[in-house]
């Protein structure tokens, strides 16, 4: 079995040093970039199977090359299962970076300084997390306007495709396979990002609004994914 490859996009040597001890001590292979451009380049050239991010990097900083992952053709191939997990490593650990992240597609932060081993099990964790999939058997889900395909992980809206994030689709996937059950932000949360998560319920927040600006014909008044007030969501298949 041939091991898995943690991408570790870092401006700081002795950073990315540790790191990479660590990561290889726990059986990974580790591919290195000091600055965006260099790791957009690599990206071009490898396909790992998670990226430890800095935001703050010489020449593109971690958003913009998180876009460019997310939204680039000439990355696509890095998304055929699903996105490829993103962790940010940051040392700006407000809300507002936390959300942009989250928005782009982000799967976890990790804030600067932190101890390698916990950063080795965050890794870890999203691995899992993004193994996890839709279990075989499952059929896809046909509602009025709304098409959604577990295996292939595709959605049609009015025959339409949706591109959606990783994420955005599981929290999608959990609401509409349980329709008209209430589910609170910490179920949520649980269900799709688990329990080793270190975020908070913000993200699911975040995740809910571009759901509906994806798939509703109208987000300010939603009709697949309803607000239950005081409690959470649940998605109406009418």
């Amino acid at each position: 079995m041939s091991k898995q490859l943690i991408f570790i996009v870092d401006d700081e040597p002795t950073l990315r040093e540790v790191v990479r001890r660590y990561l290889e001590l726990d059986g990974f292979d580790v591919l290195e970039a000091e600055n965006g451009p260099q790791a957009l380049s690599l990206l071009r050239e490898n396909h790992p199977d998670l990226i430890l991010l800095d935001i703050m990097l010489p020449g593109l900083d971690g958003f913009a090359i998180t876009r460019s992952v997310r939204n680039g053709p000439e990355y696509a191939r890095l998304s055929a299962n699903g996105d490829i997990p993103i962790i940010m490593l940051t040392s700006r650990g407000d809300e507002a970076d936390r959300i942009t992240g989250f928005e782009l597609g982000v799967d976890d932060y990790v804030i600067k300084p932190f101890s390698p081993r916990e950063l080795v099990a965050r890794v870890k964790a999203v691995l899992r997390r993004s193994a996890s999939g839709v279990e075989k058997g499952e059929k896809p889900l046909n509602f009025a306007s709304l098409s959604i395909d577990p295996l292939r992980r595709t959605v049609l809206l009015r025959e339409t495709p949706v591109t959606l994030t990783a994420k955005e689709f599981d929290l999608l996937w959990l609401l509409a396979r349980h329709e008209q059950q209430v589910f609170t932000r910490e179920q949520l949360l649980n269900g799709v990002w688990g329990y080793e998560f270190y975020g908070d319920e913000s993200t699911v927040t975040v995740h809910i609004r571009r759901l509906r600006e994806k798939i509703e014909p109208d987000p300010a008044r939603p009709t697949f994914i309803q607000t239950v007030w005081g409690v959470g969501y649940k998605f109406e298949p009418a």
